[in-house]
């Protein structure tokens, strides 16, 4: 992984650049409101920059779901880990499943499978450590914690059913 120079500008906000193997320089420029900057600098004077684009967050957030997102998909859907009889995992909630559209509580998810949803991973964000009255969407993917055999109810239950 490349080396990440960080630069506090004044007033300003933070800098962030560094080179690629190609020899190009790339920066991200945090101003203080917010507001991220992509930069690439030149390749014959490295402190000035050629291209500037201005991001908004949904657009930094895009981009860096594109950068990333591919290997992280990947690994979510291949991971599962287990310890001493503790399981993780990462299951899609299916649009016909008895449990889509339904509140944590009212599907009883920890009653029925012995299992914990620890966060849900949805278009919209994130949520980490979810409540009784979070909704199980279709699409979204949950991250969940118990027993090998809780967690193959769970893929049950969050499958076709």
């Amino acid at each position: 992984m490349a080396e990440v120079e960080e630069t506090h500008l004044p007033g300003i906000g933070i800098r962030f650049d560094f080179p690629t193997d190609s020899g190009t320089r790339l920066g991200v420029l945090v101003h203080k409101s917010g507001r991220r900057e992509l930069l690439i600098y030149r390749a014959d004077d490295e402190d000035e920059c050629a291209i500037s684009v201005e991001l908004n967050t949904d657009e930094a957030r895009t981009l860096a779901e594109m950068l990333g997102a591919s290997r992280i998909i990947e690994q979510l859907d291949s991971l599962r880990l287990e310890i001493d009889g503790l399981a993780i995992d990462w299951i899609k909630v299916d649009e016909h499943s008895p449990w889509a559209n339904r509140k944590l509580n009212d599907a009883a998810v920890h009653t029925e499978t012995g299992v914990s949803i620890v966060a849900i991973l949805n278009d919209g964000g994130s949520i980490a450590g979810p409540g009784a009255n979070d909704v199980l969407l279709p699409g979204a993917t949950v991250v969940a914690v118990g027993t090998p055999d809780g967690i193959v109810k769970l893929q049950t239950r969050l499958g076709r059913g």
